[in-house]
């Protein structure tokens, strides 16, 4: 039994539960306050540990966040090559045509088959450096190619039955003083027309040859006729050869004779030849009738030639303009308006604008070209079924005017629409089909255009 002796109270506070005087606002007091009673060294020393510790965790944090925004772009699938040829000398340059890539060399043309990646032919005979190639598939196993070397020279090639052969040099002249460096080549898709940019010391021209292909796949089919011959008249040697060998060598023999055999294809015609367009002077017209003749005569409207300005007015508007702005002319320098030696060029297929009603044409052969050269703001359309006259200055068929001069241009791959860029950073979308601007867009900035293209 448990007995109390003492009622119940509240016990006196003892003296160890006293709250000391210097412990009455410790709710308030900063707990990192008890640190700064430790030593300088250690205080400094927690500092660039916990600085330390902070810079770690930011980096982390950063790279988790690199690493998040990684996951959520598309990753690019990375592609390992299947198959690799083996090249002697320096390739500067390569073109692919049906089943061939060609390779421009420091000594001449290999050509290598794509299904077993081995050189199939080699062309070394002018020991020239090639610097650019270009090719076609024109059928039947043969490809055109124009192979442009160290010299500005244009080579024109028949590839047939793993053989190069050399068709002519276009740019080729017999006085050094007239020779001609070429800038520029373009194939027109199916190898009916070739254009090459030309430059001589102070001119540049445009030259546009029509390529004979139907008469070279006639020879051709000639060529491979004689080389089945070659090779039945082998076959039937062979058998009656009591000698393996000496049949295989003749076998070899006769089909290498009748491929490489003496052969004369017809060269490319000349079709056309497009100077750059000439400074605009004063008129020699006496009066308007004479103005609106000329256009009556064939002139094309657009190029700014057939006006009624004369050359004192020139002049005088020359005179006003440096007197007015003399002081930001000395500043700057004034430069001179120079002949333009380089130009852009495309071969478009049918459209309306360019097809006459009388003309019968293929949709899937060439009928025009469209030219710019470098600081002119006209876009210029000739047709390919002009007669070349000597001596005289071929005039576009149509002429699309530019507010701006044409920096660069692209044709889409049906021909149809055509895109030009001006040095005003405006790139302008053409329907060439209907003949007029489908959209024009401004790019922020002024940036300078150097290329456009159309996926």
């Amino acid at each position: 039994v448990n007995t109390r002796k003492h009622p119940l109270r509240i016990p006196p506070p003892s003296e160890k539960d006293w709250q000391k005087e210097d412990e009455e606002d410790f709710f308030l007091l900063d707990p990192d306050r008890k640190r700064d009673v430790l030593p300088q060294p250690f205080r400094m020393i927690n500092k660039l540990v916990m600085q330390v510790f902070e810079s770690a965790m930011e980096i982390i944090e950063r790279r988790e966040m690199l690493r998040e925004a990684q996951k959520l772009k598309v990753q690019p699938k990375k592609c390992f090559p299947t198959a690799e040829f083996q090249v002697t000398e320096r390739a500067n340059c390569l073109a692919v045509s049906g089943k061939y890539i060609f390779v421009g060399l420091s000594m001449g043309l290999s050509a290598f088959s794509m299904c077993d990646f081995k050189d199939v032919c080699a062309w070394n005979a002018a020991k020239t450096e090639i610097c650019a190639i270009h090719a076609s598939n024109l059928g039947n196993e043969c490809h055109v190619l124009i192979a442009v070397d160290e010299m500005g020279l244009a080579w024109l090639f028949c590839f047939h039955r793993e053989s190069f052969l050399l068709i002519k040099i276009l740019n080729e002249v017999e006085d050094i003083s007239q020779k001609s460096t070429c800038v520029e080549v373009v194939l027109s898709q199916g190898g009916d027309y070739a254009g090459i940019l030309l430059q001589g010391n102070t001119k540049a021209w445009l030259e546009i040859y029509q390529l004979p292909k139907d008469s070279w796949l006639t020879e051709m089919e000639k060529i491979t006729e004689a080389a089945e011959a070659a090779e039945k008249l082998a076959c039937s040697e062979r058998r009656s050869s009591c000698s393996s060998e000496v049949g295989t060598f003749l076998l070899q023999e006769l089909s290498v004779s009748a491929i490489q055999a003496d052969v004369e294809l017809d060269p490319p015609v000349l079709l056309l030849t497009v100077r750059p367009p000439k400074p605009i002077t004063g008129t020699s017209f006496k009066g308007p009738l004479d103005a609106f003749k000329e256009v009556d005569d064939g002139s094309m409207l657009g190029l700014g030639y057939n006006h009624l300005i004369k050359d004192s007015q020139w002049e005088l508007q020359e005179a006003i303009f440096c007197s007015t702005y003399q002081e930001y002319l000395e500043a700057e320098g004034v430069i001179k308006e120079e002949i333009p030696r380089y130009a852009t060029f495309h071969f478009l297929l049918p459209s309306r604008i360019l097809v006459e009603p009388e003309m019968e044409v293929q949709t899937d052969i060439p009928v025009g070209i469209g030219v710019h050269w470098d600081g002119n703001h006209n876009f210029c359309l000739y047709l390919l079924n002009h007669s070349l006259k000597a001596n005289s200055d071929l005039k576009p068929d149509v002429v699309w005017p530019c507010a701006a001069p044409i920096a660069c241009s692209a044709v889409s791959s049906c021909s149809r629409y055509l895109a030009l860029a001006g040095e005003d950073a405006t790139v302008t979308i053409w329907d060439k089909h209907l003949g007029y601007p489908l959209s024009v867009t401004a790019i922020l900035q002024e940036r300078f255009i150097r290329s456009i293209h159309f996926l």
